[in-house]
């Protein structure tokens, strides 16, 4: 469907009484077979997807309003919307509701009574007989309408009577005519009652009541009862303020007449809402929803506006960009514009993204770096509110814009750094400015809003970016200020200050791992910070201390070599000996930090605590941390000398077997000598029982390097042994050494078989068959 008359956009009214946008589409009325009746659709214009499937019933009451506007309730606490984009589509659609109902369509509500509880549909029952007669609209009557209008508040089917005869008999008009009246003679009784009278009013909670309130020649007096509190000594002055003390500033010249007057109206109703209605009761909130409709309905309606109107935009920044603009006009386009992004968080997103993306096409970007930079606090305050609109909901239009900024731009005028300055230039005793700018820039840094796809590589090319022109502005102020071994200045501001950039350098620990590592390796920054553990603030001692425990945890075998290369425990270690055993957060800080490094067993950094600070932590005994600690370090060292002696036995056998092979294997063929036959003819008369040690008792040239063989050939059976069982059970060791029935020099052959000649092959002493046996028995090295 293309006819923008039925175009609407569906709304929703939440738990909190917000109204929630449900999506843009068409509306139409048709006879739905399965609900039997004639029935509202709403279909999305983006996918055609039903939005709305509503049956026109006989008794729901149907409001118009403003002309496009259309409300009702479907079942209990469940409003609904359609703002039209044309009043020609309302009206069609009003009339079709009109027709089913069998209501005159000139009215402005359908019915009078809207559905409840039995017990309250009997009432309403009762009270439809009985219409509400309003008293004479005199002086002398006032109390009485006062009560009247109090006792119709119980009953909704009595709300809706009494405000269709305040509509019908025009009697806001007549009471603020005695209201006039009152004033004139000061008669204060009648302006007490007045109050009351319409305070109650505002509670019937009426659309058609507000458009007469509403109106620019009666908000006033509306306003004017709204002073004279009878709880109060003296009345408010609420009209000298919006006619005298609230100007409006027009930072352009607005020539749309509808739009100038839906601003002034919107402000006014605004500031009763906020100033001077008293605060709802929990049991009056639900009471003033349709005010709060009231109020949303039009900040919509006048983004709209704007945005339809081209020249006015392009005309306000391009007289925002203008070197020429003074300071005060400036100030003035600013804080319009602030209200303008304002008013456009009520747009649903896909309109929000567009809104933005207007605003960016316009150079809303580069406006902001010249008014950030303004030092005018309002001016700066509005726009960093602007440039907070824009980065909580599209924070990739920000950085897209600061990329491009990377080889035109000089590093001073880029807009991050821009960011990042007027953080550390803040002047606010409370640093408002600066955490709302360290905000921004975490919302910037934040890698899980970054974009990745297969032309785009947010992520990798904006912190590129960041830590090329922009790390280095972040940390200059740190980097003055830790220059010794304490802090240069320890004023509140700086330390302030130094506690945010801290803070966000902790994020970028945490979630950029390459970049940030570089950074701080490079820069030493982790010594720079751990100056900051003297400082005399113990809110930046922590704020140092929480940024080691970040790299801590990155549990990175870099940052451990890195810490204890420079020594980077020992300004933890002076803190705690300082704090002196204070049971405080400092304290226990600490204890978390070596008490995760017991945890997670980092074995470096548990060795270098316990080796270097061993003899002074031995004596805390108020916490069992660094004894545990100590525990798991001797742990460690039992284990690095078992492996040490395991290593050097296999060293000795790595060394002595090529020699004893190079002279048992590798020499000439050649007949043994008397020494070597003599040897292996005792070796063959040892009994099977016969002790290892009983070998000495004919010494060999490589008799030692037998017995360090025979010991790993131990290691490695029950090595083997073990791992073999506990996988697959008991199974046979392929490699094994016999130590009770050959001597030790016979695990050489047992060990290793090369397919050389041997000895006996040499002696020729045995037969290829024998050969063969005794192959098919030698074990295999695998």
């Amino acid at each position: 469907m293309t006819d923008t008359r039925r175009r609407v956009k569906l709304y929703a009214l939440n738990a909190d009484r917000q109204w929630d946008d449900r999506g843009t589409g068409h509306v139409s009325s048709c006879y739905v077979e399965r609900l039997k009746g004639t029935s509202l659709l709403v279909r999305a214009e983006s996918d055609g997807t039903l939005l709305l499937e509503s049956k026109i019933q006989p008794d729901t009451a149907y409001q118009k309003q403003q002309d496009t506007l259309i409300v009702w309730s479907e079942g209990d606490n469940f409003d609904l919307a359609l703002s039209f984009q044309e009043k020609a589509g309302c009206d069609e659609i009003w009339e079709k509701i009109c027709q089913v109902q069998g209501k005159d369509p000139s009215v402005e509500i359908t019915q009078d009574i809207v559905e409840e509880s039995e017990d309250e549909r009997f009432d309403e029952m009762s009270d439809s007989v009985q219409p509400v007669e309003l008293p004479a609209c005199e002086m002398g009557r006032l109390e009485d309408i006062s009560e009247l209008v109090n006792s119709c508040l119980v009953s909704p089917a009595r709300k809706d009577k009494l405000a269709a005869a305040l509509e019908t008999q025009h009697y806001i008009k007549k009471l603020l005519n005695l209201f006039h009246m009152c004033e004139d003679i000061e008669n204060i009784e009648g302006l007490h009652h007045l109050y009351e009278i319409f305070k109650s009013i505002f509670l019937l909670n009426k659309n058609t009541l507000f458009d007469t309130m509403f109106a620019d020649d009666t908000i006033f007096d509306v306003v004017g009862c709204l002073e004279y509190d009878p709880s109060l000594p003296q009345p408010k002055k609420h009209r000298e303020y919006l006619r005298e003390l609230a100007k409006f500033r027009e930072a352009i010249p607005i020539k749309n007449k509808d739009l100038l007057a839906k601003i002034h109206q919107t402000y006014r109703v605004q500031y009763i809402q906020d100033i001077v209605l008293p605060t709802p009761t929990v049991f009056e909130d639900n009471l003033l929803s349709t005010l709060s409709s009231f109020i949303f309905f039009n900040k919509v309606e006048i983004v709209k506006l704007i945005e339809d109107d081209d020249k006015f935009l392009t005309d306000l920044f391009k007289l925002l960009m203008d070197d020429k603009t003074p300071d005060v006009k400036r100030r003035d386009l600013v804080l319009f514009l602030k209200e303008f992004c304002n008013f456009s968080q009520n747009l649903q997103p896909q309109d929000k993204d567009a809104f933005y993306k207007t605003l960016v096409s316009l150079g809303i970007l580069p406006a902001l770096e010249i008014t950030l930079s303004i030092d005018d606090q309002k001016t700066k305050t509005a726009s960093i509110d602007i440039l907070t609109y824009i980065v909580e909901f599209s924070p990739s239009v920000v950085r897209d814009y600061t990329l491009q900024q990377a080889n035109n731009t000089e590093e001073e005028q880029m807009l991050l750094n821009i960011v990042i300055e007027q953080m550390l230039r803040d002047q606010d005793p409370e640093l408002g400015g600066a955490v709302q700018l360290m905000g921004v820039l975490r919302i910037l840094l934040d890698p899980e809003s970054m974009l990745a796809s297969v032309n785009k590589s947010e992520k990798a090319d904006f912190l590129n970016f960041f830590y090329k022109h922009s790390i280095q502005t972040l940390i200059a102020p740190l980097l003055e200020n830790t220059t010794g071994e304490k802090p240069l200045k320890e004023d509140y501001h700086t330390v302030q200050l130094l506690g945010l950039v801290l803070e966000l350098l902790s994020f970028c620990c945490e979630h950029h791992t390459y970049h940030i590592k570089t950074c701080i390796l490079n820069k030493d920054l982790l010594r720079r910070i751990l100056v900051l553990m003297r400082s005399t603030h113990t809110f930046l001692v922590l704020g140092a201390l929480r940024f080691m425990r970040k790299i801590i945890a990155l549990k990175d075998e870099y940052y451990n070599r890195y810490i204890i290369k420079g020594n980077l425990i020992a300004p933890v270690i002076d803190a705690f000996l300082r704090n002196n055993g204070r049971y405080n957060l400092l304290d226990s800080a600490i204890l978390e930090l070596f008490e995760f490094i017991k945890l997670e067993d980092i074995k470096s950094l548990c060795s270098h605590v316990v080796e270097n600070y061993g003899k002074i932590l031995e004596d805390v005994e108020y916490v069992q941390t660094f004894k545990a600690l100590k525990t798991r370090y001797d742990q460690h060292q039992d284990k690095l000398k078992e492996r040490d002696r395991v290593s050097g036995s296999v060293a000795v056998a790595e060394a002595v077997v090529p020699s004893l092979l190079r002279s048992r294997y590798r020499r000439e063929a050649r007949q043994p000598d008397d020494e070597e036959e003599m040897w292996f003819n005792d070796d063959d008369e040892l009994e099977d029982d016969a002790p290892l040690d009983s070998a000495q008792t004919h010494p060999h040239p490589h008799a030692h390097a037998h017995h360090a063989l025979d010991a790993i050939g131990k290691i490695v059976e029950k090595k083997v042994c073990s791992s073999t069982e506990s996988a697959n059970g008991p199974s046979r060791v392929l490699l094994s050494t016999t130590t009770t029935s050959k001597p030790a020099h016979t695990d050489v052959q047992g060990l290793v078989d090369y397919d050389g000649d041997s000895d006996e092959e040499e002696e020729g002493g045995s037969s290829s068959a024998a050969a063969d046996e005794r192959d098919a028995k030698r074990p295999r090295l695998a």
